[in-house]
């Protein structure tokens, strides 16, 4: 014990650290902790895309000093004060929510973390969904059905009212069946399972987007163009079934068209989950190389 403390003392010397004691451990570990809720608090929100942008604008300023821009720094510094009150402004629904849901949280599953469920969609989804809109569409019942992706929807879900169900033909019938509570509004899907329902959507003010389209198609197009997430829209007027995604309407469409493009949906999330245990799976190797290397070197010493 007392040649690992030796070691210790003398590789933090070298780097002119001081040897952290138990105090700074412990301050390290709720640092740590409480930065991790708030990224991931942020990342659940519309707030991680924001705070993308701050990253960038960060590293542009960054730039700006390694290569002695003045004239960009001179107008970065003076813009310093201002951005503050602009980010709190801009962040000021996310932060409230935020307060908020700590409010309501028991301590316990503050520290605890909660499960992950399955995030990507399924083929058990898209059946539904596919059964869904088809039901939906032969009886000329509106329904407005948003499936998020990687952007989180939590400010728009909280406009709603709380489901938490499993995807269903018969729920989602029952959610658009004429004169009923939840029958007004967007339903999103998110993690395989419906999270509310009567959920308020941005409107798209696209100027472009043919006129004969209502509130529905515009809503639908409107969350298209500030998340990643895809929309099926039903005309309770003639029936259409229509997608919107990524800002565009793909109008007119069968059954089978609606699961090809579920199916593309389902495909892509797939190829980023394999991509993200590759990268995973990569750093772990590179990890137990590096310790085996470390192992044999002070093996020959």
């Amino acid at each position: 014990m007392e040649q690992i403390l030796t070691f210790l003392r003398t590789y933090f010397d070298w780097f002119y650290i001081d040897v952290p004691d138990v105090v700074d451990i412990i301050e390290i570990l709720i640092l740590s902790f409480v930065i991790y809720k708030i990224m991931l608090w942020f990342k659940t929100s519309r707030a991680w895309t924001l705070l993308k942008g701050i990253i960038i604008i960060a590293l542009f300023m960054a730039i700006a000093a390694v290569f002695q821009f003045n004239t960009i720094l001179y107008l970065l510094r003076n813009a310093f004060s201002v951005g503050i009150i602009a980010v709190i402004i801009l962040f000021q629904p996310e932060l409230r929510r935020g307060l908020e849901q700590l409010g309501r949280k028991r301590f316990t599953n503050i520290i605890m973390r909660e499960d992950e469920e399955e995030r990507y969609i399924t083929d058990r989804t898209i059946y539904e969904l596919v059964k869904t809109v088809t039901t939906l569409a032969t009886n000329r019942t509106g329904a407005l059905i948003v499936i998020e992706n990687e952007v989180a929807l939590g400010e728009y879900i909280d406009t709603g009212i709380r489901v938490d169900a499993v995807v269903t033909n018969q729920l989602l019938l029952n959610i658009f069946e004429h004169n009923t509570p939840l029958h007004d509004g967007a339903v999103i899907i998110s993690r395989n399972r419906v999270v509310a329902a009567t959920c308020y959507l941005p409107l798209s003010a696209n100027n472009d987007v043919n006129k004969e389209l209502g509130t529905r198609h515009r809503a639908g197009i409107g969350i298209s163009e500030v998340s990643d997430s895809l929309t099926l829209i039903v005309s309770e007027e003639t029936g259409a079934i229509s997608i919107a995604r990524d800002g565009e309407l793909f109008r007119r469409l069968d059954a089978e068209s609606v699961r090809r493009q579920l199916q593309t949906l389902m495909k892509e999330d797939s190829r980023k989950k394999d991509e993200k245990k590759e990268k995973t799976s990569k750093k772990q190797k590179s990890g137990s190389r590096k310790s085996a290397e470390r192992g044999s070197a002070e093996g020959e010493r």
